[in-house]
């Protein structure tokens, strides 16, 4: 970041987004109208739209004292085109809202939006819109996007059927242990501010943590192969809670192999160096924005194809409960410990 400092005040609310906004590409041929009047206008030309909305707190979702403002631009952008793959859905559009307080420059709004505009040119999305705002409370995220989808491809979380394939994307719980790691050095830093911080050289758990990216390579699979999930859902809350929303919604139970569950080596490792269970991590960790889905048995042969797709369980009858079978051959109910929004911590 620049060492000069810009005061917010200098310039107002329409002369900080005229400067925020004034480099905008639009990417996409649907972007009729984007910032600069009062409201953007879309055409997905006979696809249905798909529109999702995240908020994100200053100390709820993230801390600033080791989150950079670049990764957090990334990271607002990506937690909501995740939502709209987990629809099946193609990401086109997003709105960017933001209260600030007056000890945020103008240059760190300049660092926050490089890392905005790095997220919509890395998924081929126009930000189309939003708003500025003084916040009391410190740095305030809302971010709506919006994507569009063949009509009736969409995917919900409640269309799941017995003897369904239970499935995820990629690998778990290394957001978390990158949490954890990040929590433990501000901890040390608080109580003595001359200690380097000592990462460990945990680069990839930090890393998935602080700038995530969602799954549109899953998505284009879905499509090439000819494969249709029957539910899906990211995985932002931890693997147990978003399986309990799917049985749930889809008034099914399920069983999931303790085994199966995809966890990197990386994340397998750190895990054992802060004495945690790396399954508990998996189940329970959130922040992965992974995919969860669930695909018909005779899709099982397309689904081998992908290396990043992991067949984790499968779905039952409702009263057969929503069960993991552990690698010692024990089954247990599968209970949600994931994140929870009003919950104190």
């Amino acid at each position: 970041m620049s060492e000069n400092r810009t005061e917010l005040s200098s310039l107002g609310e329409f002369g900080l987004i005229e400067h925020l906004t004034a480099n905008i590409e639009i990417k996409n041929a649907s972007t009729l109208v984007g910032v600069g009047d009062d409201a953007a206008v879309i055409d997905h030309f006979g696809k249905q739209t798909v529109i999702t909305t995240d908020l994100l707190l200053d100390g709820v979702h993230f801390d600033l004292m080791y989150t950079p403002l670049q990764h957090l631009g990334y990271k607002s952008v990506i937690v909501n085109l995740s939502d709209v793959y987990a629809m099946n859905a193609t990401p086109t559009h997003i709105t960017m809202s933001i209260g600030v307080s007056n000890r945020f420059s103008l240059e760190a709004m300049d660092e926050f939006y490089e890392g905005v505009y790095a997220a919509c040119e890395a998924y081929g999305v126009d930000l189309v819109g939003g708003d500025t705002a003084n916040s009391q409370k410190g740095f305030v995220i809302s971010v709506t996007a919006i994507g569009e989808v063949t009509p009736d491809k969409f995917v919900k979380r409640s269309t799941a059927k017995k003897g369904d394939l239970l499935c995820c994307s990629g690998d778990l719980g290394a957001a978390y242990i990158g949490l954890i790691l990040l929590e433990r050095e501000k901890r040390i830093f608080l109580e003595n501010p001359q200690i380097k911080a000592d990462l460990e050289n945990e680069k990839y758990v930090i890393g998935r943590l602080l700038k995530p990216e969602a799954r549109k390579d899953i998505i284009e699979f879905f499509e090439q192969a000819g494969v249709q999930p029957t539910s899906m859902m990211d995985i932002s809350d931890g693997l147990s809670s978003e399986i309990l929303h799917i049985c749930r919604q889809s008034e099914l139970g399920c069983v999931l192999y303790e085994e199966k569950i995809p966890i990197s080596e990386e994340t397998r490792n750190a895990a054992y160096k802060f004495e945690l269970d790396p399954t508990a991590c998996a189940l329970s960790g959130g922040e992965d924005y992974e995919l969860l889905f669930t695909v018909a048995q005779e899709d099982y042969e397309k689904l081998v194809l992908n290396e990043q797709i992991s067949v984790i369980g499968y779905m039952t009858e409702p009263e057969k409960g929503k069960k993991i079978i552990t690698k010692g051959g024990n089954t247990f109910d599968i209970t949600a410990q994931g994140w929870n929004a009003f919950v104190s911590k």
